[in-house]
């Protein structure tokens, strides 16, 4: 059985960034592309844009193992991740700090990647991207520092720095524990 990681941190951290980074060492890795109802050229991390009726109809088959609403937009991860596990692979996801506590009931063994960055640095990578206004990053940035839920198995991982520094933290989150 694969084993199920959830990446997780504030807006602008760069966590899709250090996914498809990871990704590029750890070839057998499964990067869960997240369905969003988000118009598709917005832009950004790679996903599947939907109506909120599709996306409802989804949900309601069961087609996601995990979903949530954020930001005015619904996010959910495809029920597949279980095909791959079964399969033996690991599965990495970006995911929300408020659905932990439901993705660890459905995966007891999840294991949680916080990606930290100082506030300005946050702030510059909103910016940049060109997705928010200057009062959604404010926002977004006003949320950046709520905890975690407790009883999670979390390894921090700082993105303030040069990229492949935090790359080669995540690589090593996602090795396999040796006995």
């Amino acid at each position: 059985m694969g084993r199920v990681f959830a990446i997780v941190g504030p807006s602008g951290v760069g966590k899709d960034t250090l996914m498809a980074e990871a990704a590029k060492s750890l070839p057998a890795l499964h990067l869960a592309r997240r369905v969003i109802t988000r118009p598709a050229e917005a832009g950004g991390e790679p996903f599947e844009s939907v109506t909120e009726d599709e996306f409802h109809t989804r949900r309601a088959a069961g087609a996601f193992a995990l979903h949530w609403q954020a930001h005015g937009l619904y996010y959910g991860i495809p029920a597949q991740i279980d095909t791959v596990l079964a399969e033996g692979r690991d599965v990495l996801f970006n995911g929300s700090r408020a659905i932990l506590a439901a993705a660890q009931a459905r995966y007891p063994g999840l294991s949680v990647l916080n990606v930290t960055a100082r506030p300005e640095t946050l702030a510059a990578r909103l910016a940049a991207r060109g997705r928010e206004s200057r009062a959604d990053i404010v926002a977004r940035l006003a949320r950046a520092g709520h905890d975690l839920p407790l009883g999670l198995n979390v390894r921090e991982i700082s993105n303030d720095g040069p990229l492949d520094r935090a790359v080669a933290q995540l690589v090593a989150a996602l090795q396999p524990v040796r006995v």
